[in-house]
């Protein structure tokens, strides 16, 4: 017993062994330490005399010491053991870095011709290329391969890498595309690569030509993978209006689901382009009569007359709720519709019992424990509507028990922590928020990270925290929709702390609330005051995007927009709103129009 025990200890070892300095070897190689490197690799390569990376980190170790005939006699030992073609350009790249072009050259054809001569080895020479960066060899190999046998040798990935590192672009496109469509199961990782170039800093031109690209070849073949091309491409520059044109054209030729248009809507809502969202879904009551289908749309529809501060007659949306799930049921099916006719009753038409009623039948319902989750979570929110602080964090607390790793766990652990500032239990809210802005969803982490500025930067300035609490409450006011209310508690907090950190998030939140008023002319008041006196804060970025929107399509002042919109891209590259910046400054200029 002891003897196998102490053969497996042996062999544990031998494992380990090359594992552990391998790891040794690499570490001295990234820090520069080439001999010590060398030594290392040239012991592992005696133990396994056929791994090539071990060959290949010996070669590179005498480059950087430039022991280059040192460097030539290990390849072509290796060469004359094994002739492999890839080798020839190790000796070429070897004479390039002694500055001798003309040889390196001459190994450089002599393993391009072993690709004409036998194209398999296209699978060791272009790599090899690659690898020393020299991409004009790399995509001479592949394209011979694939001249000699296109369906065996298909390499369109890599050439279009090649040409984007070359810097043609309209040729990268093409052979991305010619790509996708030969090999739809590529198609995601093809457009995750373009989409990294679309939303490179300075990618106008890259957007356009690929627009152009889609375009030609939707209307030359007529084929509906180029018009769900082109919707993609139009849903990543976020122009829905485009999408929905595609997506229309798509299911008049197909008319079997309506999954991308709903979630296009569902795209558009999230960015504020609420008429596009109104007219997709419009087209999806007029054609189907599927009943899951209906609920969602009439539910996205509702959703935004329920979001809409200027919706005036409540008792009407009401009753279209209440009829809604009067014609579908009050099953697991129209669940959104219930919750959302609850949040409705709660906090625009203050009638939160009813709410609470509505939400206790539904926990009746057989239902799964993420909708489970979501009736807890309006209840609540109703609870903390009420000032049932405590009655709401069981609530809150049950949602992170049952599920802490999934986002609506998150949003629970977020809700408990408003809670709690909204308690003015700042010191505990902090903490909570803290750990929340790593969560993975952005959303919830940049909520977090909002709030936990505001408790870190006022804390510290005010012990008694009065300002504090005087801006929680308001908070708290605008949380129950009390708009009015919020209104007078943050300007009576401008009145009597002016000067103090608390002033320019203060300005910022009577300015959102003049927004949700519809009253743009006042909330760009404020706005203003942040951008002139507050331009080192960390708001200001906030207060020129929100100004911005509102000359973009509320007061319509394109000069204006432009500008402000551009001082983010210039001064606040960080910004959470850098992005959005950044497209809409590119469309008032006129970039990409079609």
């Amino acid at each position: 017993m002891k003897k196998i025990i102490l053969l497996f200890i042996l062999l544990l070892s031998a494992v380990a062994f090359p594992q552990n300095n391998e790891q040794l070897a690499q570490n001295y190689f990234d820090k520069g330490e080439f001999e010590k490197a060398l030594l290392t690799y040239q012991e592992l390569s005696k133990a396994q005399p056929g791994a090539q990376h071990y060959f290949i980190r010996i070669v590179e170790s005498y480059q950087q010491l430039e022991r280059y005939q040192d460097a030539e006699r290990e390849i072509q030992a290796r060469l004359a053991k094994n002739d492999q073609a890839y080798l020839l350009v190790e000796l070429g790249y070897n004479f390039q870095l002694q500055k001798n072009q003309n040889k390196a050259d001459s190994y450089y054809k002599q393993a391009i011709e072993r690709v004409v001569q036998n194209p398999t080895d296209v699978y060791y020479v272009a790599p090899a290329f690659e690898r020393r960066v020299l991409v004009n060899f790399a995509l001479e190999a592949y394209q011979i391969a694939h001249k000699a046998d296109p369906k065996r040798f298909s390499f369109n990935y890599q050439m279009a890498l090649l040409h984007g590192q070359l810097g043609n672009v309209d040729k990268m496109i093409s052979t991305f595309l010619d790509e996708a469509y030969a090999n739809q199961n590529n198609l995601v990782i093809i457009q995750n690569q373009l989409s990294r170039f679309m939303g490179e800093e300075g990618a106008d031109s890259f957007n356009d030509s690929l627009r152009k690209s889609l375009l030609v070849r939707t209307q030359k073949t007529q084929d509906i993978f180029w018009n769900q091309f082109l919707s993609w491409y139009f849903v990543q520059q976020k122009e829905y209006g485009k999408a929905f044109i595609q997506e229309k054209a798509i299911y008049k030729r197909n008319p079997e689901t309506f999954f991308n248009i709903i979630n296009l809507a569902h795209l558009s809502i999230e960015e504020d382009e609420i008429e596009t969202a109104k007219e997709i879904l419009q087209f999806v009551l007029a054609n189907t009569s599927e009943p899951d289908i209906l609920i969602t749309a009439h539910y996205y529809l509702a959703e935004i007359r329920v979001e809409d501060p200027l919706e005036k007659n409540q008792q009407e949306l009401n009753n279209y709720l209440t009829n809604l799930i009067a014609e579908f049921g009050k099953g697991p099916n129209t669940l959104n519709l219930q919750t959302l006719q609850a949040q409705f009753l709660a906090f625009n038409m203050n009638k939160p019992t009813e709410a609470k009623e509505i939400l206790q039948s539904a926990l009746a319902l057989p239902l799964s424990k993420f909708q489970m989750a979501e009736v807890k979570m309006q209840l609540a929110d109703i609870l903390l509507l009420e000032e049932k602080f405590n009655q709401a964090l069981i609530y809150y607390s049950q949602i992170e028990e049952d599920l802490k790793n999934d986002v609506i766990g998150h949003e629970a652990s977020l809700q408990a922590a408003k809670t709690s500032y909204y308690k003015a239990d700042f010191d505990w809210a902090q903490k909570q928020f803290k750990e929340l802005k790593t969560a993975s969803s952005q959303l919830i982490a940049n909520d977090a990270l909002e709030y936990f500025l505001l408790l870190n930067d006022n804390k510290a300035e005010d012990s008694l925290q009065v300002a504090l609490k005087k801006f929680a409450r308001a908070d708290y006011f605008l949380y129950q929709n009390k708009t009015d209310q919020a209104l007078e508690a943050f300007k009576s907090i401008l009145a009597q702390h002016k000067g103090e950190k608390i002033e320019d998030i203060t300005l910022l939140r009577i300015g959102r609330i003049y927004e949700r008023k519809g009253d743009f002319a006042t909330a760009l008041t404020f706005y203003d005051q942040i951008v002139r006196n507050f331009a080192d804060g960390i708001y200001i970025d906030e207060a020129l995007f929100y100004s911005a929107e509102i000359y973009n399509t509320k007061l319509p002042d394109s000069v204006k927009a432009k500008e402000r919109y551009e001082k983010i891209l210039f001064n606040h590259q960080d910004s959470i709103h850098f992005i959005d910046s950044r497209r809409k400054f590119r469309e008032l200029r006129g970039d990409n129009a079609s």
